[in-house]
């Protein structure tokens, strides 16, 4: 099966430096996710990303219903960009890759995520309906938060 693809990209006005050390630092994935999805991270905290490290969490990411997840970065090119892959979690496969790239103004974020579902047979349906939705919310809420954290300042 092919995966599905979501991506996103929006230009905050800050430096790449800045950017990086923001979006590399697991601890701050809970300034940008929705609330309601009750999102921490359980693994021993560590301030930036590097290739290999393991960061477990949990999160309610539909119906309220708690699920483990397991990432493992597996790829670091500073301050350019870094890839997560979900080892253990509620899909089948997770790729997220965050690029970051200086443009006029600021710089360009961007989120490419490759995934697939658990159910081959219903994924387009399961997808449509509720992990696109709900995929297209998070990184809307994600924007939102950015824009409050960096266009104040």
């Amino acid at each position: 099966m092919k995966p599905f693809v979501f991506e996103r990209s929006q230009t905050l006005p800050i430096s790449l430096e800045t950017a990086w050390k923001f979006f590399s630092n697991p601890a701050n994935l809970v300034k940008i996710t929705p609330p309601d999805m009750d999102f921490r991270i359980t693994s021993p905290p560590q301030s930036v990303v590097y290739a290999g490290q393991i960061i477990t969490y949990t999160v309610r990411p539909l119906l309220r219903v708690a699920v483990d997840w397991t990432t493992e970065i597996t790829h670091v090119d500073r301050p350019n960009f870094f890839v997560d892959e979900q080892r253990f979690g509620p899909y089948r496969f997770w790729h997220h890759q965050h690029h970051f790239c200086e443009v006029e103004g600021g710089v360009e974020v961007s989120d490419l995520v490759h995934y697939l579902l658990p159910h081959d047979q219903l994924a387009g349906l399961i997808n449509r309906l509720f992990v696109a939705p709900r995929l297209k919310r998070i990184f809307d809420f994600r924007s939102t938060a950015l824009q409050k954290l960096f266009l104040t300042k």
